[in-house]
């Protein structure tokens, strides 16, 4: 897409000015030049491009900020070009990349190659989170200031919860210092160890480990008492049982600095999804229970839960194509993320404009990210959906490398039909 680019007779949904109605929106030069809410543009150059959108819903591109790939160090899962492609194809078009790679994102450098590969791949926006620690092994403090400087947008080990308190401390007041955002998956680590599916009735009738809910509320207190004494912000890693919202809910209150994500895995699925041992939906954390599941849908519904992530972990089928206990968690999501959360729409249990905040504005605005609105001047990155297409998921079909999707087989509604990064259409068209 080149010059400029009118989008006419679409349905215009932008969390961040609350409008959600009919309009246009024209782009120039890789941003977004003008917004007429309630109408068409007025006359039009000869030479501006017209895509009549035919009702169809133009959202801001989405911004996914908890992807894994396997660049570099395990390229055979997934390489930062494929989910790229996957990215874009399910209208994505930002994501932060975690930093458990190997080597690990826990230096400059490390930052540098990936902000490099993602430039000259040209697709989506890449952005990579740093490791909290050397190695994210929760030992030794890394490079947390020179890394936010190279461009990493928060820290965080990832899967890896920091044991050792003292050192989470250490990581929270150098974080602070450099206005650095801490994200953390809040696990305890001895009730959680071999564990492969939630504690409970279903896991013992399965004969599988479990892990006890209570292992989240444990990690989250202990986390939530030092963001108290150090002031620094955090962002809860995946909340996923009612007891560790209840937590979380108590914290906002007291006005503690602290923001908090769910997974589209565990808004859409529960413990009773494993089924025959279907190890496309062993994810970390586990599928809760149903309770646990409609906790987190009411903690997004109410506005406590303000991010949604897809957990984006491929991994394949060798590593799935085990005993349950055996395989590896994980699964696959960029491209599911949005017809799954367009679910919740269709079944009339949360606002439109408000599931879209959560993957566009809200993260956008963590982050202190340009885009993920509809307004002038802001980066061109949109999507174009037509909310009411149905799809039935193939992993097979997805664009990961890795197919390892727990919807493969479902029945959605949401087609993504282009999707545009910087005024540059990467997908449809």
């Amino acid at each position: 897409m080149s010059g400029v680019t009118a989008f006419v007779n679409v349905r215009l949904v932008d969390p961040a000015s609350g409008y959600d109605g009919p309009g246009s929106l024209i782009v120039a030069e890789g941003v977004i030049a003008d917004v007429v809410q309630g109408g068409a543009p007025k006359a039009l150059a000869k030479d501006v491009e017209i895509i009549d959108g035919k009702g169809a819903m133009l959202l801001p591109g989405l911004v996914d900020i908890r992807v894994k790939t396997g660049e570099p160090g395990s390229e055979t899962k997934e390489t930062l070009k494929s989910a790229a492609l996957a990215a874009a194809a399910g209208g994505v078009t930002s994501m932060v990349v975690q930093p458990d790679t190997h080597p690990a994102v826990d230096e400059p450098s490390v930052v540098d190659f990936i902000l490099r590969r993602a430039r000259d791949i040209e697709l989506v926006k890449v952005y990579p989170a740093g490791a909290a620690t050397k190695g994210a092994q929760g030992q030794r403090m890394a490079e947390i200031g020179l890394m936010a400087e190279a461009g990493c947008l928060y820290i965080t080990d990832a899967d890896r919860p920091i044991v050792d308190s003292k050192v989470l401390r250490r990581v929270l007041s150098y974080a602070k210092a450099f206005g650095v955002l801490v994200a953390h998956r809040p696990a305890d680590p001895w009730l959680t160890a071999g564990a492969a599916a939630s504690e409970g009735e279903f896991a013992s009738r399965m004969g599988l480990p479990g892990s006890p809910a209570i292992a989240e509320k444990i990690m989250l207190e202990r986390d939530l008492a030092l963001v108290e004494l150090t002031g620094a912000r955090l962002l809860v890693d995946q909340l996923t049982t009612a007891d560790a919202i209840q937590s979380f809910r108590r914290a906002r209150a007291k006005g503690l600095p602290v923001t908090a994500t769910t997974s589209i895995n565990h808004l859409s699925f529960n413990e009773i999804d494993i089924g025959d041992y279907r190890t496309f939906c062993k994810v970390e954390p586990p599928l809760r229970s149903e309770d646990d599941r409609q906790a987190v849908i009411e903690a997004v519904a109410t506005g406590l839960i303000e991010i949604v992530v897809s957990a984006h972990a491929p991994a394949p089928a060798e590593d799935k194509r085990l005993p349950y206990d055996e395989a590896a968690p994980g699964a696959v999501g960029l491209q599911t993320l949005l017809p799954a959360l367009l679910t919740f729409h269709h079944e009339g249990r949360i606002p439109l404009i408000d599931l879209i905040r959560t993957v566009t504005s809200a993260p956008a605005d963590l982050l202190g990210l340009p885009q993920g609105r509809l307004a002038k001047g802001a980066p061109a990155d949109l999507v174009l959906c037509d909310i009411n297409a149905p799809i039935l998921i193939d992993a097979d079909k997805l664009l990961s490398k890795s197919k390892n999707s727990p919807f493969d087989g479902r029945r959605l509604q949401g087609k993504v039909l282009r999707t545009v990064v910087d005024g540059r259409t990467v997908f449809g068209g």
